[in-house]
């Protein structure tokens, strides 16, 4: 299965993949349509478990590897206690598609994951974690094009400005793809327009 024809944004909201992972990993064309509509730049939001489904992998503790989008470049280890777990504030500190700079997120976090390899000094990690444990080095909020993925999950009444930003950019990319004709014919954009209107890096890694 892969991704509706009239699709202009996706929401991966958290959950436990790991529960699933084989199940996940054996569905490769909806894994291939999720990668391919990141590099042409969909829209898209991912809070925990869905930052774990855009990674390369999912590994458990018993040792099983289960491919999975492959959006961001990095592995999602299972540990046997918590990572992460509680309330969290974060500041955002970088250019992403749906909240401006300065701005103060109240969430929470709770998973078992950590990243394989830690993301290193040049990725695009765009939340300063005030509270709560985050991806790594007191930072959360992975970038690529459209996409950001987080470990911290937010209610929509607590940050006005996310859904609004995410319509937009919806709206944005339903332009893109009508004037393509259909979804396997849009190309990656070069720059794409930052939530406070600033053209912003074509990312990451």
């Amino acid at each position: 299965a892969g991704l509706p024809p009239e699709l202009d944004a996706l929401y991966l909201g958290g959950g436990f993949p790991e529960t699933h992972a084989a199940a996940l990993a054996a569905n490769d064309g909806f894994r291939a349509a999720v990668r391919r509509a990141a590099d042409q730049g969909m829209p898209m939001y991912a809070e925990c478990g869905g930052l774990m489904y855009l990674g390369r992998s999912i590994q458990t503790p018993q040792g099983d590897c289960h491919p999975m989008a492959g959006v961001l470049p990095y592995d999602f280890l299972m540990g046997k206690s918590p990572q992460g777990h509680g309330y969290t504030i974060l500041e955002v500190t970088g250019e992403n598609p749906y909240f401006p700079k300065g701005a103060l997120l109240k969430g929470h976090e709770f998973h078992y994951s950590r990243l394989e390899p830690e993301p290193g000094p040049e990725a695009d990690l765009v939340f300063r974690v005030n509270r709560g444990a985050g991806i790594c080095r007191g930072l959360d909020g992975l970038i690529y094009k459209n996409v950001l993925a987080t470990y911290t999950h937010l209610h929509a009444l607590g940050a006005l400005e996310w859904a609004p930003a995410l319509v937009r950019r919806a709206r944005t990319f339903q332009s893109r793809r009508l004037a393509a004709g259909n979804l396997s014919d849009i190309s990656a954009p070069d720059t794409e327009d930052s939530s406070a209107g600033k053209p912003r890096r074509k990312v990451m890694g």
